[in-house]
């Protein structure tokens, strides 16, 4: 009996070794949830920390006076749920990683004499792991953190993707309403020198009333066009993650809007290289086809049985007996002939995945620039167009009209070509914009003048901790 107890007391205290994980329990309450999710606001001084460590220190003030493109987009990376996604699958990953590396526990084997006292006895089997398992196990839950780390990138890319496509939308419905202001302007010029001449008798009324009719259809317009900000800005608040209200008194800035990137700049050679080697989902499906040569290796090294070692101790009627006891599974049924063909096969599958991706890749970063390089050439030619009746077409009519060979009306007409090629030109801008988004999105970094790269520890989030 003395020695049963003191057995137990060694395993005991063998088992008490190492930290202990507790259980605790996080509720989520809908209610305190929503209420959180409709409080968001841009001055939120997690998100200031969280935009402080992704730009290394260099926030210069806060709150931000102008919010642009990398300043909203980290603003929605901080708050989007999908990010929070993409960082548990990572955490999780990270979690494999350990348990791949964990040794296996030894046995402690206890057989004490029932009824009979003087029958005891005890084993210490250790599992033992062959031909490099646990090496191999690891490596492959590497690869597969990698790739959770990718998709992490991934899924950031896509927030700000979703942003950029956002803040085009707004500033096309600003601009938009900006020139339509500028051509009611010059309507009601032109309603006002066409109703001085009806009174001098020199026109007609229905030359007045068509003016007038016209000047009606631009107010319609601007009254559609002031209707479509607050639409474009519900859907920017929506891709940032906050409530509409929290972009109220907010300046937005786009310095370079206006200004995409010329196709030479952009070489179709760097977007090749850029969709074969810079593209996250292709770096991932590389690394899962890694994961997947790791999983055949392992069916392969399973061929090769573990074993179980360790010192037994019996005790019978007074006799004390020391053993050495060996156990391993014979493979003579079958030696993983099934497993290793499974292997095989997601290995090619993997493989084949890969080749699809990066096929795709390059298609969609082929016909992303084409479309880019043709709304380019549009908007080239109305950039002539327009340039051309600011420069040369508008001063020689104000030199006629200065030399008194034509009236402010004839001038007026010639204004008024103003916002239609200027409407033109802004069509073809939004056409070159979102052009531009596809093209970053084949390739998934930034091309434009003004935009850079979304940096730092995105990994890293103190919104989790507030999670209830």
């Amino acid at each position: 009996m003395k020695r049963l107890v003191l057995a137990l007391a060694a395993v005991a205290a063998l088992t008490a070794c190492g930290p202990v994980v507790r259980y605790q329990p996080k509720p989520i309450a809908p209610a305190v949830t929503a209420r959180r999710l409709e409080s968001r606001s841009l001055r939120d001084l997690g998100l200031r920390k969280f935009i402080q460590a992704n730009l290394h220190g260099k926030l210069s003030a806060w709150p931000v006076k102008a919010w642009d493109l990398q300043m909203l987009s980290l603003a929605a990376i901080y708050f989007s749920p999908a990010m929070a996604q993409a960082r548990a699958q990572v955490s999780a990953a990270n979690a494999a990683v350990i348990t791949a590396g964990e040794k296996p526990n030894p046995i402690f084997h206890l057989q004490p004499g029932i009824p009979n006292p003087y029958l005891f006895a005890l084993n210490l089997i250790f599992p033992i792991q062959t031909a490099g398992k646990r090496r191999i196990m690891v490596k492959q839950a590497k690869d597969l953190t990698l790739a959770a780390r990718l998709n992490l990138a991934a899924a950031a890319w896509n927030v700000r993707s979703k942003v950029r496509a956002a803040m085009v939308s707004y500033f096309m419905a600003t601009h938009q309403l900006e020139l339509l202001r500028a051509q009611r302007g010059l309507e009601t010029r032109r309603v006002t020198l066409l109703s001085q001449r009806l009174t001098a008798g020199e026109i007609s009324r229905p030359m007045v009333e068509n003016a007038r009719l016209t000047l009606l259809k631009t107010r319609v317009a601007i009254e559609t066009a002031e209707s479509r900000i607050p639409e474009a800005r519900a859907t920017l608040a929506a891709a940032v993650g906050v409530p509409v209200s929290a972009l109220d008194g907010v300046h937005l800035a786009w310095p370079a809007f206006g200004s995409p990137p010329f196709s030479k700049s952009i070489s179709a050679q760097t977007i090749q290289r850029d969709a074969v080697l810079n593209r996250l989902d292709v770096r991932r499906a590389l690394a899962e086809y890694a994961a997947a040569q790791e999983a055949l290796q392992l069916q392969i090294a399973r061929q090769y049985p573990n074993f179980q070692l360790g010192p037994g101790y019996s005790f019978e009627e007074g006799h004390s007996y020391f053993t050495l006891g060996y156990s391993v599974t014979l493979p003579i049924r079958n030696r993983n002939q099934g497993p290793i063909a499974q292997a095989e096969a997601q290995r090619k599958a993997a493989a084949a995945a890969f080749l699809a991706t990066q096929a795709n890749a390059i298609a969609q970063s082929e016909e992303a620039l084409a479309r880019y390089q043709g709304a380019l050439r549009e908007l080239k030619g109305t950039e002539n167009a327009l340039a051309q009746l600011e420069h040369v077409v508008v001063p020689t009519e104000r030199h006629t009209v200065a030399a008194g060979q034509a009236d402010q009306l004839a001038l007026n007409a010639v204004l008024l070509q103003r916002p239609a090629l200027a409407e033109t030109w802004l069509t073809a801008l939004g056409r070159a914009q979102s052009a531009l988004g596809a093209l970053e999105d084949s390739v998934q970094r930034p091309l434009g003048p003004d935009e850079v790269a979304v940096p730092g520890p995105l990994a890293s989030h103190d919104s989790e901790k507030r999670v209830p």
